[in-house]
């Protein structure tokens, strides 16, 4: 018999990265929320890498933060070790990485929904959705009771129907041997929602006193810190190191010689797998002409021994894992404490979504994170907040939330997803973003506080300084366009020694900060004016005066396309009145639902003429 729970605004199907941040998200905006998991004790989980951040993903953490997110300052409170990758590039690529204790951080995470204010926490897993008569949603879980919702999110990451693969074991089961969800999907087909089967994995786990680590390159954290988030109180520090070792001729033949065993090549596994994150049999397959491939030892936390073994991810039998574990340098005598796997899931095809995230056909249902068709904890993160924030101001019946890709890389990450789709795990990278010299991760705060502030996610006293470091950058920008140094030895010693050529008159400060070989710190002794002010206010000055062209160039660039983003398409155009529009286009604009011109350009089999015709339509619907 069926037992009626109760009513909410928002229902949140999953406690993973994405089903956090929905759920945190939806009742900071007011929203009555219930938040499910299969278990309490996975909420939070990091089933695959101890890390947050790392290349275009730093930058996703970063802008959570400023939109009011809960990722950041959760992995900055569990920070083991901090690192800025791609310091040797341009700034647009600098990213944010840190291994962060597992356990502490779903810790943290579980606290956090525990201390939400109009937040429900249950253990319990939905077994069926419907949408009723008025539109809202019953959710029913397996020991029968049930829910309604005016709203609801399918963040259910890798465990609909979740299937782990070890050789020629396989198994339902979800991440790190917790149940599975297997009646959900039935439930989601019979709402017509397109589920498809997509795989992803995850390296051994080894005993850390049975690693060898005398002859390993060690891997330290920066000395100066960077946290994730803007609103950070105290800095983590950097409390463990990190080895790399390598894989050799040894590692490659024992996995070679037993590619056959692979249910990954004997064809067992029927889901797609992420191209950016290959299983260690997949490398060698595709990158034969490699001699090594580097891996990475990592800790994953303070309070245990285990070590990550990054880059190893595998689905072979146990025992060749064993077997090409133990050729590697470092790790001959490594005691596997959890052998690697891949795991197989239901997810469904992003394009049936809108910019919101919602459910093109269906109302007040949303979906994110690895549901939607993408990898990695900040992705999943990232649409967790968009989807949360847009069922709360549905609920209320407010405007939803849309981000641009020219705004964000969470725009940019949504954007790819609904629109051009995805036929394997996506992830995100910063090739992605036509626009990554103004959408960095030093200045995702200038770009998004304001609309977290709006939102109602970011409070008075954060936006507020927010305010002032604006002025103090404006401030600091005109004190170095109008200060003048003057030549003396010890300047032009140091810039003969910089290989830049010397001063005989006086120079701004601001030229000087434009050629390539200073910087700040360089002339910090020579600037007798220097105010005393944190490190990021001369970042982002120094940024802006050394890349001023051609960050100038891509504002034009976002101007341009605004243009036709500005150009939004009824909901309910019917595309087949559109005379001279290809068949195709009618095809998948009529699947795909474009917000705006803008969107409808970026559609693969949607051309330049066809562009022109809609424009034209539309020109005579307004006229």
């Amino acid at each position: 018999m069926d037992y009626f729970c109760g009513d909410c605004d928002v229902a949140v199907i999953g406690a993973g990265h994405a089903g956090i941040e929905a759920a945190l998200a939806s009742a900071r905006l007011g929203c009555k929320t219930v938040v499910f998991t299969v278990s309490l004790d996975m909420i939070g989980n990091m089933p695959c890498n101890p890390s947050i951040g790392g290349t275009s993903k730093g930058h996703l953490v970063r802008e959570i933060d400023a939109l009011g997110g809960e990722m950041g300052r959760a992995a900055d409170k569990n920070t083991l070790q901090s690192r800025i990758l791609n310091l040797g590039k341009g700034p647009a690529v600098h990213s944010l990485r840190a291994q962060i204790d597992r356990r502490e951080y779903a810790k943290y995470m579980k606290h956090a929904l525990e201390k939400q204010d109009g937040l429900d926490l249950v253990q319990g897993e939905i077994v069926s959705l419907k949408r009723d008569e008025t539109g809202e949603y019953i959710l029913k879980t397996k020991l029968d009771c049930v829910y309604r919702a005016k709203c609801a999110v399918l963040a259910t990451g890798t465990f609909l129907r979740g299937k782990i693969y070890v050789g020629d074991k396989s198994f339902s089961s979800g991440p790190d041997g917790v149940f599975p969800a297997d009646e959900l999907s039935a439930s989601l087909i019979e709402l017509g929602i397109p589920l498809r089967r997509f795989k992803t994995g995850t390296p051994s786990r080894v005993n850390r006193r049975t690693v060898d680590f005398s002859e390993l390159d060690i891997q330290y954290g920066d000395e100066r810190v960077v946290p994730f988030s803007f609103d950070c109180d105290k800095l983590p520090e950097n409390i463990l190191p990190c080895y790399v070792t390598y894989t050799n001729s040894e590692t490659k033949r024992i996995i070679m010689d037993n590619l056959s065993r692979s249910p990954l090549y004997g064809g067992k596994i029927e889901g797609v797998g992420p191209r950016y994150c290959p299983s260690i049999e997949d490398k060698m397959v595709r990158f034969a002409e490699k001699e090594r491939h580097q891996i990475f030892i990592e800790p994953c936390g303070l309070d245990t021994e285990e070590l990550y073994l990054q880059g190893l991810s595998s689905s072979l039998p146990v025992d060749v894992q064993e077997g090409f574990i133990h050729s590697i340098k470092g790790l001959e005598h490594a005691h596997v404490m959890r052998n690697a796997y891949a795991i197989e899931y239901d997810c469904v095809d992003p394009q049936s979504l809108k910019s919101t995230l919602e459910f093109i056909d269906l109302p007040g249902l949303f979906g994110a994170g690895q549901f939607n068709g993408s990898s990695g904890y900040e992705e999943a993160a990232a649409q967790g907040l968009v989807a949360g924030i847009n069922a709360a101001l549905k609920a209320q019946k407010k405007a939803p939330l849309i981000l641009e890709r020219s705004g964000s890389y969470i725009g940019t990450l949504i954007d790819d997803l609904v629109i051009k789709g995805c036929n394997e795990p996506y992830r995100m990278m910063t090739s992605r973003s036509e626009y990554r010299l103004v959408l960095r991760q030093d200045n995702a705060d200038l770009r998004l506080t304001e609309t977290g502030y709006k939102l109602g996610l970011i409070s008075q006293k954060r936006y507020d300084r927010l305010l002032e470091k604006k002025e103090l950058i404006k401030h600091e920008r005109d004190r170095v366009e109008h200060l003048v140094i003057a030549p003396n030895d010890s300047l032009n010693e140091v810039l003969v020694s910089r290989e830049t050529s010397p001063l005989t008159t006086g120079c701004k400060m601001a030229d000087l900060i434009r050629r390539p070989q200073l910087n700040y710190e360089i002339l910090a002794p020579f600037d007798k004016t220097r105010p005393n002010l944190p490190y990021e206010i001369f970042e982002q000055v120094e940024i802006d005066i050394k890349y001023e062209g051609y960050i100038r160039r891509q504002h034009a660039q976002i101007a341009e396309m605004h243009r036709l983003e500005v150009k939004l398409i009824p909901e309910d155009i019917n595309y087949h009145d559109v005379v001279n529009l290809r068949l195709e286009a009618i095809e998948k604009l009529s699947r795909i639902r474009p917000h705006n011109i803008g969107q409808a350009s970026r559609i693969s089999g949607v051309s330049p003429a066809d562009i022109s015709v809609l424009l034209i339509y539309l020109a005579k619907m307004k006229g």
